[in-house]
């Protein structure tokens, strides 16, 4: 059974057609690259997913039930998205790495985000350093765990290696690899060649439609 699935799904802005009749189904564990022209509806179909847009038409499925059946909440700690532009919050990196804690009304476990930090080659003294402190690349770090301090079971990426330094990029790639290693199914928006090639399964969108599908292994 697929983890997801996109049953004639279609978004419309007045007569403006963005997405039409899209047909999807993700395994579980898979890693996928949607990719394609710049306004073909890529991000809409990524936010159609993570319930941050309303499909107008058709029907999504999340491990056998209705995406609509789920509390927002519940669904999103469990289909998590991340942003091209990172978007942290509070003054500091505690204050979003804790965050997923408190929503599920857990003990923050200290060791554990450190141990975080250091899998993305930051030291534990950024615990408590200040967000606006940080470059573009350590704030997508610091995104990237505050989404899976508790493991989603699907990560949505948008893009999110855009406008990083190679090292930074690279460091992402690696802890994105070993994310899915651990079972998280990923569905990520890029340009970047070196991460279509990083996907096991292309979905080409163009015009809306998915108008091609490569597995590659």
């Amino acid at each position: 059974m697929a983890i997801l699935s996109l049953q004639n799904v279609g978004y419309k802005v007045d007569t403006n057609e963005i997405l039409k009749n899209i047909n999807l189904d993700i395994n579980e564990n898979e890693f996928i690259t949607i990719t394609g022209p710049s306004g073909g509806g890529k991000s809409t179909l990524l936010k159609i997913i993570a319930t941050l847009l309303t499909a107008t038409t058709g029907e999504i499925f999340f491990d056998g039930k209705n995406q609509d059946e789920y509390a927002i909440t519940e669904y999103r700690q469990q289909v998590s998205y991340c942003f091209q532009q990172p978007s942290l919050f509070g003054e500091t990196v505690f204050d979003n790495l804790s965050f997923p804690y408190e929503i599920r009304q857990k003990e923050f476990d200290e060791k554990s985000a450190i141990e975080a930090l250091k899998s993305v080659n930051l030291p534990e003294t950024y615990l408590h350093k200040d967000i606006n402190s940080l470059s573009g690349g350590e704030r997508q770090r610091v995104a990237l765990l505050r989404n899976t301090m508790f493991l989603p079971k699907v990560l949505l990426l948008d893009e999110v290696t855009v406008g990083l330094d190679a090292r930074s990029i690279e460091i992402v790639h690696e802890f994105i690899d070993k994310i899915w290693k651990q079972g998280v199914t990923i569905l990520q928006i890029t340009h970047h060649e070196g991460e279509i090639k990083q996907a096991n399964k292309i979905i080409w969108v163009e015009e809306g439609m998915i108008k091609d599908v490569t597995t590659k292994r």
